[in-house]
């Protein structure tokens, strides 16, 4: 989550302030904040990144890509739990960032109906389960108000998208969410926006994961019998997959970490700071 360490607001610091008066005008911790993100190794578009499950994705020019160690960092300096195997991608002004990870668990069955409302509510109670490891850490709890898009799958593109509205103490955020079906997984991208951004935002992110496939063989198409099948379809897809089917540690543990791991919230208004953000990255990404 980013509260007080947003981006957006330690991003206008550093580019707001005269180049000599930079240092002097920020406290010790922005200072800390802006070193940190200037040190991470952003990778700017156009070009072309191979990523697990056997996929790749195309950065388009005016965006920029971390890696999942990269990412990892990016996530713990804004106060989100780092999944661990996650990628980001995002316009050079950072007014939306969205995380892609693949989930090997095998090819999940697209013919079960989605319950949304009951969905919702596993959701807001896994979430307050979530809170407990937020908390452990000295940060903000987060809750899921309601669902900004219900759940729905699109059989052509083999996609299932939903959205949920959070609330946490900085104020509210959307977390827009794509499951992308494959051969041998799914792959996961959860679009990290504002409130009031996700008309605008979510065409965007379409128009960016148009330049990601599956490889030759390993699309959903390419299944056949004798493939490992995933333990659970569509429904269970919206509340983390395993998650929603773990008896070991009990339901709500798993899914408490699943959602605590799972949740991104960004900063009201980097929109705002287009111009200086993508000067910031002029400066500090390398050029591939």
């Amino acid at each position: 989550m980013k509260h007080l360490l947003s981006v957006a607001a330690l991003l206008l610091a550093f580019i707001a302030a005269p180049a000599r008066a930079q240092e002097a005008g920020q406290s010790p911790e922005q200072q800390a904040f802006m070193k940190a993100l200037s040190q991470l190794n952003w990778v700017k578009g156009p070009t072309s990144v191979q990523l697990p499950g056997n996929s790749k994705l195309a950065v388009p020019d005016g965006y920029v890509f971390l890696d999942s160690s990269n990412t990892d960092r990016f996530l713990e300096l804004n106060q989100n739990i780092p999944g661990g195997h996650e990628v980001m991608i995002a316009p050079a002004d950072l007014h939306w960032s969205a995380y892609l990870s693949f989930e090997d668990d095998g090819y999940v069955k697209d013919d079960d109906k989605i319950d949304a409302p009951a969905l919702l509510k596993a959701m807001q109670e896994g979430t307050e389960e979530a809170n407990k490891e937020r908390r452990s850490r000295g940060w903000r709890e987060l809750h899921v108000l309601d669902w900004a898009v219900p759940p729905a799958y699109n059989s052509s593109n083999k996609r299932l998208e939903w959205a949920t509205l959070l609330q946490g103490d900085g104020g509210r955020s959307v977390n827009f969410s794509t499951k992308v079906l494959g051969r041998r997984g799914h792959t996961s991208v959860i679009l990290a926006t504002g409130e009031n951004d996700l008309p605008e935002s979510r065409p965007q992110l379409e128009r960016v994961l148009a330049g990601y496939t599956f490889n030759e063989g390993d699309r959903y198409a390419d299944w056949v019998p004798g493939d490992k099948v995933a333990e659970y379809g569509l429904a269970a897809l919206v509340l983390g997959g395993a998650a929603a089917i773990a008896t070991k540690k009990g339901f709500w543990a798993v899914l408490g970490g699943f959602l605590a791991a799972g949740w991104k919230f960004i900063a009201a208004g980097a929109v705002a700071l287009s111009a200086g953000i993508r000067r910031f990255f002029g400066r500090k990404t390398d050029e591939r």
